[in-house]
Order: C-alpha cells, then structure tokens, then sequence
C-alpha cells in the first residue's frame, strides 16, 4: 500500500515473542499479577452459581432458613469486595511491570540511537527517529497496560465459565461450543484487514512527525522565503492520508468488533434459550441453571468484547514493536575501534598521518581520493577549497564519524583504529562552524557534566578564549539560562563558548571547521589571539574558506574534487599561481589581477 511494507502472520509472530523476552526480568511480579487475576477470575465464576442456589434451592421452593442465606448472602458479599480489592492491586502491579518494561525499551532504543554513525542520521529523518522512540514505544505500552490484561484474563475467565457450564448442564454447554470457531474466524479476518491498515498509520504518523521537525527546525527559512503556504500543503497531504488509513481501520472496527460479537452473543443467547423452551415441554426447567447460563454468556461475551476491541491496540503495538526493533537491529553504527594491544592505547604526542586514504559515503563514488599528508604536534594544517572539494570528510574520518577501508590514519604512528573510542574523543577537540548548545545553562555548556572537571577550569577555560568578557555582564554569569541550542545568544558568542568547551578538556589535537566563520571582525581578532595560545604544542587541523585565516598555517592543502592537487605555505602557494592564487584574489577583490592570473593560464 502507497510503497509501505506490511507485516505476515509469521513476522508479527516473531515480533510479539521478542517483546516478550523484555518480560524476563519481572518473572516475580508477572506470576504474582497473574496469582491475583486467577483469584479474581474465581470470584467472577463463582458468583453466578451462588446465585443459581440461592433461587433454586431457596426461592424457588419458598424456604428461607437463616442461617444458609446468611452464609451464601456473606459469601456473595466476601466475593464481590474481594475482588474489588484483588483487582486494584493486580492492575498495579501489571502497570508496574508495563512500565518497567517500556522504560527498559526506551532506553534500549536511545542507547542504540547514540551509538549509530552519521551516515544513518543523514539518511533517517529526525522526526522519525523521535516518533519511534516516543509514540511507538507508547504504545507498546498500551499493550502491557490494556490487551495483556485482557487477553489473559479473558482467557481465564472463559475457561472458568465453560467449566462451570458444563458441570451445570453439559449437553447445553457442548451447544454453546459453536461460539468458539466463529469468534476466533472473526479474530483471524479482523487481524488480517488491520495489521495493512496500522502499518500504514504508523508510518504516516512518523512522516508528520519529520515535517513537523523539519518545519520547527528551519522555520526562520520557511518565513523568511515565504514558504508556509508550500509547508501547509504538504503537511495537509500526509496528515490527509494518515487519516484515511484511520478511517479505513476504523470502518474495520466498527464492523469485525462489537457489532459481530453482539451478533454471534443473540445467536447463542438464542440457542439457550431455545434448549430451556423445548426441554420445558417434557420436564420443569430450574430456573436457577437458567439465570446461570444466561448469566454466564453475558460474562462471556464481555471478556470477548474487551479482547476484541483491545485487538487493535494490540495491532498497534505489533507494528509499533517492528518499527522499534527495526531501530535496534540497524547495522549502521559507529565505526568499531579494533584494540590490538591488551594495554589501551593513549595519545601522547598528537601527530597525525593520512597515507593513501580514499573514501566513498555511498560505495560507488569516491569523495576522497588518496589522501595524504603529516601535521606534526605544533603545526597548523589548513584545508582549502571550493565547496564538495572533501574537507569535511577529511576531518569526518579523522573524528571517526565514518568508517574507511582504503589507506591508513595514523595517529602516534598507530592506526586510528587501534584507540578506545573515549581516548580518541577526548583527545581530540572539535569545533564545527554552527556550534551546538544544549538547555541549561553557560556553565553546563562548557563542562558538559564532566564529573572530574571544576568550576575553576570551566573559567579558565572561558577566561582563555577571551569568552569570559560578555559571560560576566549576562545575568547570573555562568548561570545564566541557555534555551535550546542557545538562540537567545549570538552567533560570536556560541562560536566562543564552543571555543571554552573544547579547550575545557586540554585535547593534543585541535579539528576547527571554519570555527571562525560566525565571529564579527572585532570578536575575530581575539579569536585568533585565543587560537594561535590554543595551537601552541598541539596538532591543528583547520578547515577555511577566508583564507586570512590561514596564512600563518605551516601547511595548507588545496583540495579539488576530492584530491590534494596543491601543498605548501601561504606564501609558496601563491607564487604557484594555482587554484589558491585565485581564491585569495577573488577574496581580496582583486579582479585585476585575477583577470591577468587567468589570462597568463
């Protein structure tokens, strides 16, 4: 349906199983709710056949001794409030297993979350991501909550009753067998129309979620180029067909639920009653039997109702299951690091190596092209080019953000691969063009809840970048609100406090994408006063397109398409008269001599 993928019989078989297994850890509360649902499941059989003696044996007959009835009258009494009781702690304890197990199975989904590579966020969008981490596992809980309950007490609750039919009349209760394979054909077709149509809510809820993401995320765009009417639109056209794929469900329900239940309950209350009028024409009937079986299909079909109407919750939280666990069985996770030696590894000095490295995000065409070059701890290595050249994915190979598999990086002489994943990220000090802030506060953004970091190195740390200057004059200082991803502080200040967070954990090696970027002239120039202290006995790899930047650079690496086709320093690269000559004079406005460079090619 529309491209979406369905689930068999089988698959959904497979899925429920394995949402079970997050169970197993409660197997002591499970068997104690299901000891109290057997002892409510009693009760409820157990009161009509009080009553059945009460009028066959008593009413019917007009004899009213009191003891008997005040035994039966207190048993009736016992039965009904106990279960009242019984049932309050039975629904407790199998919602504190539910959400004991959703809050295991929330977790499971994030853990997994925060370990894929990026190459799974680029593809999946994040509204989709939220919605199987938020509404799928909601209503997976739905399930434990509601349709667990009611399908095992269902289950027993029926059982007791045919018990209890057949030792009251046998020959009636084989009648009322019939019941059986109509309900669960109806279960079957009802099961079959579903899964289709839940599958498809599913998935269209999770589009709504990543417009609505995608909107919330660039709305300044959207306004600013007019595009709400466009958004609108296509918002309107999925939340179109989430709900017709709602009322094509919703006309299954409201056909395979309760209207054919209350057509097969007639029937038997029909055959029931037909067996009573005719054996009542050759010998009296008990009246009692009669209220009792009556009595008991009526507590029948309840159960019945209840399991069919939560067979599409149940329904739901199949799919949803599938969904989720899709999420956890991706195989696109972070690069794993390869420790070759019993001892972890440790960076010490920082020196970074690319030898014959090459690259592709998609298997067929590579980004990266043989790549290689050293920077040496106290050099600064500047990487240069037009946008699409392969800067970034320089340093996304260098941060370990994808796996490679021709060439080799080498840090310390030892491959990239052969560190701990902490040492390499603790080591290593990234600083991207559009820094991110997290809700809290500027103190929290520059520790990053560092347990072993104090609040007078997330000073220095401030103090050092010149970042301490406008912390001082916010309110509250170090404490003052940060919203999300930090919009109520520029963009120079953001780029400073991202500058504090990296120097906070003294890293060997120094990544800046375009750090400066976003940073006012005035603000620029204690940037680079910051940066050239920062520099100072650590490798640093910088990413520029303003090449004022970079001119102090030891090396700089002009990139194109992938290849290093220029490397020197600021001064020999402009004497080659290349690729670079002609982006410092572009830069400068120097379209005179450009118009030479390019003529004298």
């Amino acid at each position: 349906m529309n491209g979406i993928q369905t689930m068999s019989p089988k698959d959904q078989r497979k899925t429920f199983y394995r949402l079970m297994r997050y169970t197993k850890p409660h197997k002591k509360m499970i068997v104690a709710a299901f000891s109290l649902l057997l002892l409510t499941t009693t009760g409820d059989v157990f009161g009509p056949i009080i009553i059945k003696i009460f009028i066959d044996d008593y009413l019917t007959p007009r004899v009213f001794p009191y003891g008997p009835l005040t035994g039966l009258a207190g048993a009736y009494l016992l039965i009904q409030v106990g279960n009242v009781l019984i049932t309050y702690f039975q629904l407790l304890t199998f919602q504190q297993i539910a959400l004991k197990i959703i809050q295991q199975l929330r977790v499971d989904v994030f853990t997994k979350v925060q370990g894929l590579g990026m190459k799974y966020f680029v593809h999946t969008p994040a509204g989709s991501i939220v919605s199987r981490v938020t509404n799928d596992t909601e209503a997976i809980k739905d399930m434990f909550v509601s349709v667990l309950v009611a399908f095992i007490q269902g289950a027993f609750l029926l059982t007791g009753i045919f018990i209890a039919m057949f030792v009251l009349n046998p020959r009636l209760a084989f009648f009322c067998l019939f019941i059986l394979p109509v309900i669960f054909m109806i279960m079957k077709l009802y099961r079959s129309y579903s899964s289709i149509f839940y599958q498809d809510m599913r998935e269209r809820l999770s589009q709504l979620n990543a417009k609505l993401s995608e909107s919330l995320q660039g709305m300044s765009i959207i306004q600013v180029f007019r595009q709400e009417k466009r958004m609108r639109e296509e918002f309107g056209d999925i939340n179109e067909k989430h709900y017709l794929a709602g009322m094509r469900n919703i006309k299954v329900d409201g056909l395979l639920l309760r209207p054919a239940i209350d057509l097969v309950y007639v029937a038997a209350l029909i055959v029931v009653l037909s067996y009573f009028g005719i054996t009542s024409m050759d010998s009296p009937i008990e009246i009692g039997v009669l209220y009792a079986f009556v009595n008991y299909l009526d507590r029948f079909f309840e159960p019945v109702n209840q399991i069919m109407m939560r067979l599409s919750m149940f329904q739901q939280a199949v799919i949803a299951s599938s969904r989720v666990f899709d999420l956890l069985d991706e195989t696109q996770e972070s690069p794993e690091q390869t420790i070759q030696n019993e001892r972890s590894e440790t960076i010490r000095k920082g020196e970074i190596t690319f030898a014959n490295v090459s690259f592709s995000y998609d298997g067929e065409m590579d980004v990266l092209k043989n790549i290689s070059f050293t920077a040496r701890p106290g050099e600064t290595v500047a990487l240069v080019g037009h946008t699409g050249s392969g800067k970034s994915s320089i340093i996304n190979l260098l941060m370990r953000f994808y796996e490679f598999n021709r060439g080799t990086i080498l840090i310390d002489g030892r491959s990239i691969k052969t560190y701990p994943m902490d040492e390499l990220r603790q080591k290593l000090g990234l600083v991207l063009q559009d820094p991110f802030l997290f809700y809290g506060n500027i103190r929290d953004n520059i520790k990053l809840h560092h347990a072993n970091m104090s609040d007078k190195q997330v000073e220095e740390a401030a103090t050092f970048v010149q970042a301490n200057a406008f912390i001082e004059k916010l309110p509250g200082g170090y404490d003052h609100p940060v919203v999300e991803r930090g919009s109520t502080l520029s963009s120079g200040q953001r780029q400073l406090l991202a500058f504090a967070r990296t120097m906070a954990t003294s890293p060997k090696i120094l990544v800046l994408d375009e750090a400066t970027a976003n940073i006012d002239t005035e603000t620029e120039e204690a940037i680079q006063s910051a940066l050239t202290k920062m520099r100072k006995g650590r490798t640093t790899i910088a990413i520029a397109h303003r090449l004022s930047t970079i001119q102090d650079a030891d090396l700089i690496l002009v990139l194109h398409q992938g290849e290093i086709v220029e490397r020197g320093s600021h001064q020999e690269l402009l004497l080659q008269r290349g690729i670079y000559h002609k982006m410092y004079l572009l830069q400068n406005g120097l379209t005179q001599g450009m118009e030479d460079t390019v003529s004298g090619d």
